[in-house]
């Protein structure tokens, strides 16, 4: 049989368009059962309970089961590479975080790329955090602190929760931008009672560890550290506003294998922003000291990617090695 080119160029053309079919059928009767986030944290703290709350609100929106998983371990990279390793059929998703974006450049032998094997599907929130002193520290405001680091180089010391940690990273943040000289000092569990106690001096927290402590004068608060004042604590100014440019938060998303269908990455981030659209979670989100922006996923790819390439500017910058 002998046909005609324009034929054989409609046979062809059709073909091609069978895998995209295929996916939006797939897609349209998505999901056909359960689906788990996987958390790489444990149960009970603020990451995992976010996760719960979503699922929830998921679960009712498109009438199927999320159910959280925890796979705590080596900073969230155990969950990241259970997600990244499984099929990407809209099943198995990950609850990213800023840790994710700072592994990249602190563990250059990872088994996989965060920013190129995940593929984002929705912005949670941000953890918002506390750039906080002991009141021993005869700063009060942001520039304070900067001038007295300046004036005694060395002499000041700021605790995290470890090499690599968020409150690590926020700290050499603050260095590097401020041109100051404070000495990490990392712990391996709370540092709150050395803080309050004076034997460190300045320490990041997130604002959910800090209630009581800030209300009875036991720790000072300076600044927020994300990009804008927290609706909680109007009155305490965002370190942006000293210090231009600098933002640390604790974010939290959603996020899929690479391979993921386009139309579910669609319809898991309309989802997902309607459900913290919802009056009564914001509200909920905000108590626990986490601000929800809901954005698009293209969005959200390009603010993941922006965090990769800051922390790694940081990592190098403050020469940090893991542990």
């Amino acid at each position: 049989m002998h046909l005609h080119r324009r034929q054989f160029l409609g046979f062809a053309a059709g073909a091609t368009s069978l895998p995209s079919i295929a996916q939006s059928a797939f897609a349209q009767s998505w999901p056909a059962r359960p689906v788990r986030i996987i958390v790489g944290y444990p149960a009970g703290i603020a990451p995992d309970i976010l996760a719960r709350l979503v699922g929830e609100g998921l679960s009712s929106r498109l009438k199927q089961q999320f159910i959280v998983e925890n796979r705590p371990g080596a900073g969230t990279s155990i969950a990241a590479e259970y997600v990244v390793n499984a099929p990407p059929d809209g099943y198995t998703l990950l609850l990213d975080a800023a840790a994710n974006t700072i592994n990249t450049s602190l563990y250059p032998n990872l088994n996989f790329n965060f920013t190129r094997d995940i593929v984002e599907v929705a912005y949670l929130g941000g953890v918002v955090f506390l750039l906080t002193v002991n009141p021993s520290v005869p700063a009060k405001t942001v520039p304070e602190l900067i001038a007295y680091a300046k004036a005694n180089p060395g002499k000041l010391n700021f605790a995290s929760r470890g090499i690599g940690s968020l409150t690590h990273v926020f700290g050499e943040l603050f260095n590097m931008m401020a041109g100051v000289n404070m000495v990490h000092v990392p712990y391996r569990g709370d540092y709150m009672a050395d803080v309050l106690s004076g034997r460190v001096q300045v320490a990041f927290f997130a604002v959910a560890d800090t209630e009581g402590y800030l209300a009875n004068g036991r720790i000072r608060a300076l600044g927020v550290t994300s990009k804008n004042r927290f609706v909680k604590l109007p009155d305490v100014p965002a370190v942006d506003e000293f210090l231009p440019g600098y933002e640390a938060s604790g974010w939290l998303g959603l996020g899929a294998p690479k391979g993921s269908p386009a139309a579910i990455i669609e319809t898991l981030n309309n989802a997902a922003n309607t459900v913290l659209a919802d009056s009564a979670l914001k509200a909920r989100l905000i108590g626990m000291g986490i601000e929800p922006n809901p954005m698009s996923a293209n969005d959200f790819g390009a603010f993941v990617i922006a965090e990769t390439e800051k922390w790694a500017k940081v990592v190098k910058f403050a020469n940090i090695k893991p542990e």
